[in-house]
């Protein structure tokens, strides 16, 4: 899943150590309570299937919603998670982290392209944190092996989850979009199961 910076048992970081590691770092870093995590390199499907989620959102999103690669740091305090999703959408202006003026705080959505290393994750513990984001709406988890995109969307009772499949068009409620999967999928050669 991920490699953490350090091998030594039971060291923990202060956020102001992360922030410097990771203004030095060529890599991408997770910071979860403590611990400082370097992400895993994408493949060339992940890497595509990324920015063709960011340009169909693009094109259907209100003016009032902007979208973001995954340079765009999240933080959720709630659980002490800050991390980089690989497209995030904030509907309304920005709000910041208290402790990281780098950080946004209220995604209305946000989009992980599942990987073999970190798909448990980004479906289990991952998606734990994110459902603690008080403005966030939606979570969409694109398939890097399938043709397939899975919502998880805030509703009146809870969260609820739905598969959209090849042929198929995926819904959003807030804000109210829809693209067809085949839009996003097409042209892009799929990792191997």
């Amino acid at each position: 899943m991920f490699a953490t910076m350090s091998t030594a048992r039971g060291l923990h970081y202060e956020y102001s150590e992360y922030l410097a590691a990771l203004q030095m770092s060529e890599l991408k870093l997770e910071f979860c309570d403590g611990v400082i995590y370097a992400m895993a390199g994408g493949t060339r499907a992940h890497a595509q299937l990324a920015a063709a989620t960011i340009v169909a959102l693009h094109r259907v999103l209100p003016k009032t919603c902007r979208v973001a690669t995954s340079d765009l740091k999240v933080r959720i305090d709630a659980s002490d998670l800050s991390t980089f999703p690989d497209v995030s959408v904030v509907c309304g202006e920005p709000t910041t982290a208290i402790i990281d003026a780098n950080a946004i705080t209220n995604p209305t959505v946000l989009v992980e392209v599942t990987s073999k290393g970190t798909e448990d994750y980004d479906r289990g513990d991952k998606l734990s944190h994110y459902k603690q984001l008080a403005a966030l709406k939606v979570v969409l988890f694109v398939s890097h092996r399938t043709r397939s995109i899975t919502r998880v969307q805030r509703t009146p009772s809870g969260w609820d989850e739905r598969e959209f499949r090849a042929g198929e068009v995926v819904t959003l409620d807030v804000p109210p979009v829809s693209f067809p999967v085949d839009e996003l999928y097409e042209g892009i050669t799929l990792d191997p199961a």
